[in-house]
């Protein structure tokens, strides 16, 4: 293979059809930014949304505002927009709570469609709020279910039989960036007369995702990543039609009762996608969130997705170019077919040589024991910013540079 230049990546900039969406964000001019996995980059309209929603609503219309502006029934309006990107139809998505909220919220539904089987099948290496939620849930239900852990895709399938309720999954694997086959899961779940929940934290808005192509029942996903929503951003709920009014969420708050403004003492719960609702959301964040959403919106995914695995392709062939012999060992598949917007890799001086590089300028992050992860946003991530990451990284491996104390002392946030 012919070695890859600087100004080869330069070239595939210069032939990016979707390089204009860069302007869109405020990037630090002189860092590489590629946590976007972890928080989205800051879109240029988010301050002014902020400024309209707090000086001209809050600070001129007050209270006016649920009405004026819409604010009553801005979770399912952007959710409508996030559901565009996602696979899903009007009316089938809500843009609410945070994403442990909503894996308790829909878990808890899923379960109510089966209540004679009591499995529920998980991955082991998930990220932990999920395993952690289904645990708390299980324990408030009696102890009465059980959770099975699989790990690989063929273990997952193999897990699935006539036994288990309910099959709750992440697509991409925050840690090592698979992508699993949403599709052939789906069947096999609904084969065997389980219910199928996916959690979208680590895909939506990097790929193509097909909802209803792929019949799942329930989905939800954070907006603070590849959707760009900011730091702590709402999530969001996706629930087939088809359960809308029967699955019902047990978090029933008022903004999920069939007429909340009736004020009435018993809960009567809505029969559309408003049932997974609580209670009065936050404003300011919920409406910052729809700039990136709209953007992700606009955005082709297939576009989107051609462009990611050209960028972690090309980052992995970097890697093996500029730094074998460095020890990283990669963990993100190499197919193309089984890997979401990320390039993740382990060494044993992981965490040091990661807060190196963010020191240097180059933005990844850590992930206990020894994995660096590097978020590939297609939508303002260039070419020539992977040409320059595996430039920075190797020159500090060269040095040495990631031994100095400063770099091995830990942080909370890694």
């Amino acid at each position: 293979m012919q070695k890859i230049t600087r100004e080869y990546c330069i070239q595939l900039d210069s032939q990016d059809s979707i390089a204009d969406f860069r302007n869109e964000f405020n990037l630090p001019e002189h860092d590489i930014y590629m946590c976007g996995n972890s928080l989205g980059a800051m879109p240029k309209k988010a301050m002014a949304k902020v400024e309209q929603v707090m000086l001209d609503q809050w600070g001129t219309s007050l209270i006016k505002s649920w009405n004026i502006h819409g604010w009553f029934t801005l979770s399912q309006t952007i959710g409508d927009l996030l559901a565009t990107t996602i696979g899903a139809e009007a009316g089938e998505v809500v843009v609410t709570d945070a994403t442990g909220i909503n894996v308790f919220k829909v878990l808890a539904a899923a379960l109510t469609l089966n209540p004679e089987r009591k499995k529920i099948v998980m991955e082991g290496s998930n990220f932990p709020t999920d395993n952690y939620t289904a645990q708390g849930l299980v324990k408030l239900l009696g102890n009465k279910h059980e959770i099975v852990f699989a790990e690989t895709e063929q273990g997952i399938l193999d897990a699935i039989d006539d036994s288990v309720a309910v099959v709750c999954l992440t697509q991409v694997h925050y840690k090592s960036g698979r992508l699993l086959d949403m599709k052939s899961i789906t069947e096999k779940t609904q084969q065997c007369g389980a219910i199928s929940v996916w959690d979208l934290c680590h895909s939506g808005g990097a790929l193509p995702i097909d909802l209803n192509g792929c019949n799942v029942d329930f989905a939800l996903g954070c907006t603070y990543k590849y959707y760009n929503g900011g730091p702590g951003s709402p999530a969001f709920v996706f629930c087939a039609k088809r359960h809308q009014g029967k699955a019902l969420q047990p978090l029933t708050g008022w903004y999920s009762h069939a007429a909340p403004f009736a004020f009435e003492q018993d809960y009567r719960p809505a029969e559309n996608i408003n049932q997974m609702l609580s209670g009065t959301q936050g404003i300011l964040s919920l409406a910052v969130s729809e700039i990136g959403i709209d953007i992700a919106s606009r955005a082709d995914m297939n576009e989107v997705r051609n462009k990611s695995l050209n960028l972690s392709d090309l980052f992995m062939q970097l890697i093996e170019q500029e730094c074998a012999e460095f020890n990283f060992e990669l963990i993100t598949p190499k197919e193309r077919a089984r890997r979401g917007s990320q390039v993740a890799m382990s060494h044993e001086n992981g965490y040091a040589i990661m807060q190196c590089l963010i020191a240097q300028g180059v933005m990844g992050d850590f992930r206990a024991p020894d994995t660096l992860r590097f978020g590939l946003t297609p939508l303002y991530l260039r070419f020539v910013d992977i040409w320059d990451a595996v430039a920075t990284l190797k020159e500090i491996m060269q040095k040495g540079t990631w031994q100095e104390a400063v770099y091995n002392q830990k942080h909370a946030v890694t």
